[in-house]
């Protein structure tokens, strides 16, 4: 009977991350180039009191055993990386990714972070930076005199320059890509750090080696769909209530098993 405490207990503790990661998901429904998390669960050890396949008389053997399961736990949290919903937004520095791809960002400290988020602005300096003023990488510098701005699909960033009736290019914004983006580690403010288990990046232009291409004046949302996440919500909260009868019901029989005394 005890088993059962903590057989249930280990579920409950279970369902507790299912619901940390559901609302970690409806709580960024609106965050641009978000990517939903799913929990994953295995069941845990077995207590085996009777090995399948044990002999009981010659020429006959144990059908099936006897195994006790000691409940259940977490054993990946885990990004899923579909494109969320496409929406204009008219800015010209607002780029939507259509398709697989990372935008790459210099960081304080020389490294490299990637993110799906577009929502670029412009520093004093002229530099396309993300909202916490990090750099895009190549980096593009827009000159004060610009009167417009153009991005093609491929990354090509072209200007016009106040007088001037002819574009002028200024660089060309690169993409990159992992073989497993789910091993990426989240760093927060929508960015992302390569791994071992990602892979090592691999940068091109927007369209080439299965690189999704850019669309200017257009933010990529959050893959989160709530009526989904809704639902998960309900399953996890009846799973943690009929967990928590476990609990009530073992204890519910040792104290019948106590009264016996």
């Amino acid at each position: 009977m005890i088993r059962a405490l903590w057989t249930a207990a280990s579920g409950m503790d279970t369902q507790q991350t299912n619901m940390d990661v559901i609302a970690h998901n409806l709580a960024n429904v609106n965050t641009v180039g978000f990517k939903k998390s799913r929990a994953d669960f295995q069941d845990i050890l077995y207590q085996t009191t009777k090995i399948a396949g044990t002999a009981t008389a010659p020429g006959f053997e144990v059908p099936t055993g006897i195994q006790v399961g000691l409940g259940s736990r977490v054993t990946a949290v885990q990004k899923i990386f579909t494109t969320g919903d496409i929406h204009q937004t008219g800015n010209d520095l607002d780029l939507a990714i259509e398709g697989p791809g990372f935008f790459q960002v210099s960081m304080p400290d020389g490294e490299t972070a990637y993110t799906r988020s577009g929502a670029f602005k412009r520093d004093s300096t002229g530099r396309m930076v993300t909202s916490d003023g990090y750099p895009l990488f190549p980096e593009i510098v827009i000159p004060e005199n610009a009167t417009q701005i153009s991005i093609s699909k491929s990354g090509t960033v072209e200007v016009f320059l106040d007088g001037e009736n002819t574009p002028t290019e200024i660089g060309t914004i690169e993409l990159t890509r992992f073989s497993n983006p789910s091993g990426l580690r989240a760093l927060g403010n929508n960015l992302l750090a390569e791994t071992l288990t990602s892979g090592a990046p691999a940068a091109d232009i927007p369209g080439e080696n299965g690189l999704g291409v850019l669309a200017q004046g257009f933010l990529e949302g959050s893959n989160v769909n709530i009526m989904e996440e809704m639902v998960n919500m309900i399953a996890g909260q009846r799973a943690y209530e009929i967990n928590s009868k476990s609990i009530k019901t073992a204890d519910e029989m040792l104290q019948i098993t106590n009264n016996l005394a």
